[in-house]
């Protein structure tokens, strides 16, 4: 991405813009005193969209902190002992509180705690005692550190130090760090790593603890953009939700993602949906057309098979069963006619041809929606391209036809626009392979054709020479509002229809 103008950054997100489907409409509202608090509509959620909070490092530590000091004060134990406590029940609260107040001392034991550590809690320390010899290293100087826990499973201080940097730095483990003492579970907290390791060690343990509480939080999920630090909070959405929403959300840093699995923004696809189609792509597309072309399938048990000689006479090696190649009838039928098929209406032979026709129907249908698929990912790599030319292109125009870098804006969010709804064309496709021929599906399709359309003639104007821009500015306007407008018309409908079951699958959604 060019950085040759700071202007020119808040647009410098690649494909994932901080774009607001706002940004073309809304309206304001004064204050309502004396009056019952309406909610504008310009903040109400759309039908495809989610209530999210984006979270810094900070957050997420503020939250821990809280519900350490939260469940401290109900069972009465040091945050320490809360922190490996929640720490072992994933931050579940509510499994923790009901399994201990049942067994406090067997909750205790199993989390790594010891039984006395807060009623007779005594202070770590790093010091020398007489006479010790290193279990690990047999060290036995006069002056020789050493470091034990409650369990008084006591090392030299140097390989305890050794010991939780490599499980910190290497293991990447915070969860579960366990004194090195042979068959002791007691779980090395906090307040002991804070004192044995470097500030470096202990920096990433935090990052590890972090990690942690977000991946054990259903609702929560770190933003899997490059080097983002952010993580999303979308309490709304669970797992079993996703058969009906496509929880999509945006970063901080401009990243658009599913919060329900993670993968890049593929509204109106739902999950499941996405998770087959990507498989059946990565196992069909690449040889779906040389499948085409040069093989037919077993009229017994519809094996592919590849005609490897001159010869008619086909054995399906699968099922063994012994077909003619032109006419897919049985060979039996055949006689002696090894290399000329002369019985093309035997019975068998049609039912054959039959199913083989339905087998190729399946193929090309597959073919007609990948291609359009496929058509959209590579014409969205394209508008990236453009995208990277368009700070040029604003300096061009603002140079030839006098207008301020703020007026020649239109340009890049007309840019923005191009990605964001190649992105959502992709995906229609997709769906699209997956629902069943019947009016509601035929309506889908009504506002596919519209947004393609509106899509296209966008990007026309957009690759219009530098000396007609300027005279477009309206236009390019009026159009981007427009394909804007589609691209939500089309998502609110598809996001109305699954929360109302109107979909139906060809497939079973499990």
């Amino acid at each position: 991405m060019s950085d040759a103008s700071d202007d020119f950054d808040d647009f410098d997100q690649g494909s994932e813009f901080d774009f607001d489907d706002e940004s073309f409409g809304g309206s304001d509202y004064g204050d309502n005193e004396g009056f019952e608090e309406v909610k504008p509509e310009s903040t109400k959620l759309k039908a495809y969209e989610v209530e999210q909070e984006v979270l810094s490092t900070a957050d997420i530590q503020q939250r821990q902190d809280a519900q350490i000091s939260q469940v401290a004060g109900i069972l009465g134990l040091s945050r320490e002992s809360v922190m490996v406590l929640l720490l072992h029940f994933k931050w579940n609260n509510d499994r923790l509180l009901e399994q201990y107040t049942e067994d406090p001392e067997g909750v205790l034991k199993k989390a790594g705690i010891s039984a006395d550590d807060d009623s007779h809690r005594k202070e770590y320390k790093i010091q020398p005692i007489d006479g010790f010899v290193c279990d690990i290293c047999c060290e036995d100087r006069q002056d020789l550190e050493t470091f034990a826990l409650e369990c008084d499973h006591r090392f030299c201080f140097d390989c305890y130090k050794q010991y939780v940097t490599q499980k910190i730095m290497d293991e990447g483990e915070s969860r579960n760090i366990q004194c090195p003492g042979d068959s002791c579970s007691l779980v090395v907290n906090n307040e002991a790593i804070q004192l044995i390791v470097d500030d470096r060690v202990y920096k990433r343990y935090l990052t590890l603890l972090n990690r942690t509480f977000v991946q054990d939080h259903e609702h929560l999920r770190w933003c899997p953009a490059p080097n983002c630090e952010y993580a999303i909070k979308c309490d709304d959405v669970s797992t079993k939700d996703l058969k009906t929403v496509v929880p999509t959300v945006q970063c901080a840093c401009g990243h658009r993602f599913c919060f329900g699995c993670g993968l890049p923004d593929h509204q109106p696809c739902i999950c499941i949906l996405v998770k087959k189609w990507i498989k059946k792509c990565e196992d069909d597309s690449e040889t779906a057309n040389w499948i085409s072309a040069n093989t037919k399938e077993c009229p017994k048990c519809m094996a592919t098979i590849e005609k490897n000689g001159g010869c008619n006479h086909m054995t399906c090696r699968k099922c063994k069963y012994e077909f003619c190649w032109i006419c897919i009838g049985s060979w039996a039928e055949h006689g002696t006619s090894w290399y000329n098929c002369s019985r093309y209406d035997e019975k068998s032979g049609v039912e054959a041809r039959d199913n083989q026709a339905k087998s190729r129907a399946s193929l090309e249908r597959y073919l007609h929606y990948y291609n359009r698929y496929a058509n959209h990912e590579q014409s969205a790599k394209l508008d990236k391209d453009l995208y990277l030319r368009t700070e040029k292109k604003m300096t061009q125009l603002q140079s030839t036809s006098g207008m301020s870098w703020i007026e020649v804006q239109y340009l890049a969010q007309a840019s923005a626009v191009l990605q964001q709804c190649r992105q959502t064309l992709k995906w229609t496709y997709a769906f699209a392979f997956y629902l069943e021929q019947n009016n509601q599906t035929h309506l889908f399709e009504d506002n596919q054709k519209d947004l393609e359309m509106a899509v296209e003639q966008l990007s026309e104007l957009f690759e219009k020479p530098i000396q007609e821009l300027a005279g477009l500015k309206v236009t390019v306007m009026d159009k981007t509002a427009y394909v804007n407008n589609r691209r939500q018309i089309l998502l609110e409908d598809t996001a109305k229809g699954l929360h109302d079951g109107r979909w139906r699958y060809q497939v079973e959604i499990k």
